[in-house]
């Protein structure tokens, strides 16, 4: 039965005991005018059928000279984007929103477009960096996101399908998800609130409105939302901005070690506890900066600046988004010792 405009009027705008209803909107006021649709342009060449390379097959069926100049084809795809500078006009998206585009176009909630340029992205993590030169932007307030707990409620902003803005709701289903295979250096938030193409490069906030993440994937065996969708954590993406914004591309330093996981099997072998979690050391390259802190083939690096290694996976992404340079300190087990190193 649908209720007429009338009948609206009679519904409660509060509960029983005088208390407004519980509502995202007044956060969401804030929030949605710095999630932004992102557009992007590419032309492309035609690809020719063979024979027209063939100089007797063109000869013999008088194939038109005009034929035979390349054709190119323009492609539009759309995707989203989050405001986190309204001064300067930095828009943060995804890598591969823009990957190959010609043009880039955002668009914010009031209706005003204008065209990016892009400053610099980082595919490895799938972070790109935008700016646009407009005035009386919004811009969204970042969180610490290793503060994240699975339980906690977040809310996702984007442009599925090209639809427009779209919000929707759910809660952090899971932390630290690798080895799906999507990007090179991977910690996703996992989330059932609903993710869907086009939502990429959307912001992923908590009831705050400040932003925890950057919704970046989904699994989707039918092609759609299955309530799993995946976010890049907002520190890891910072760590990747801050250089961009710095040189224009990111610096990644390298620690020079071959590592696996520590499996139970390998636990007996170096007569480690029984539930020990970290990261084994295969082999230390030679000069590098893991062979000139000490590190030797055998060592478990449990720790990185004081925070647990629980896989292989999680100690590449500790030191995969340290800037060359940077000073680590390692915790390590060597012959069923705890010993500390610092490497460059």
């Amino acid at each position: 039965m649908l209720a007429s405009a009338s009948s609206h009027a009679l519904l409660p705008a509060a509960m029983g005991n005088g208390d407004p209803m519980p509502s995202l909107a007044p956060m969401l006021k804030s929030v949605n005018p710095a999630v932004v649709n992102i557009s992007t342009y590419t032309t492309r060449n035609v690809q020719q059928n063979p024979l027209l390379n063939d100089p007797f097959f063109r000869h013999f069926f008088n194939v038109p000279e005009q034929q035979m100049r390349p054709r190119q084809r323009r492609t539009q795809s759309a995707g989203s984007g989050v405001i986190i500078d309204a001064g300067a006009g930095t828009v943060l998206t995804n890598h591969h929103v823009i990957d190959g585009a010609d043009e880039i176009t955002v668009a914010l909630e009031d209706g005003r477009s204008f065209k990016a340029e892009l400053i610099g992205s980082d595919p490895d993590v799938d972070i790109a960096v935008l700016k646009i030169e407009a005035k009386n932007l919004s811009e969204v307030e970042l969180a610490d996101s290793d503060k994240l707990q699975v339980g906690d409620f977040v809310v996702a902003i984007g442009n599925p399908f090209g639809l427009g803005q779209t919000v929707t709701t759910g809660i952090v289903s899971a932390l630290g998800r690798t080895g799906l295979g999507i990007e090179g250096y991977e910690n996703f938030i996992q989330t059932d609130a609903s993710i869907n193409p086009g939502n990429s490069g959307g912001a992923l906030v908590n009831l705050r409105g400040e932003l925890v993440g950057v919704n970046t994937a989904i699994l989707a065996p039918s092609g759609g939302n299955v309530g799993i969708g995946f976010a890049i954590p907002a520190n890891m993406a910072m760590a990747s901005i801050e250089q961009i914004l710095t040189h224009g591309e990111v610096r990644r330093g390298q620690l020079g070690v071959i590592i696996q996981d520590l499996t139970s099997e390998l636990a007996e072998a170096f007569d480690i506890k029984p539930g020990q979690r970290g990261a084994v050391v295969a082999e230390v390259q030679e000069d590098s900066a893991a062979d000139k802190a000490g590190i030797k083939a055998g060592d478990v690096v449990v720790e990185v600046d004081g925070k647990a290694v629980l896989s292989s996976a999680q100690l590449r992404n500790a030191i995969g988004l340290r800037r060359v340079g940077d000073k680590v300190k390692l915790t390590l087990l060597r012959d069923g010792k705890e010993k500390t190193v610092k490497a460059t």
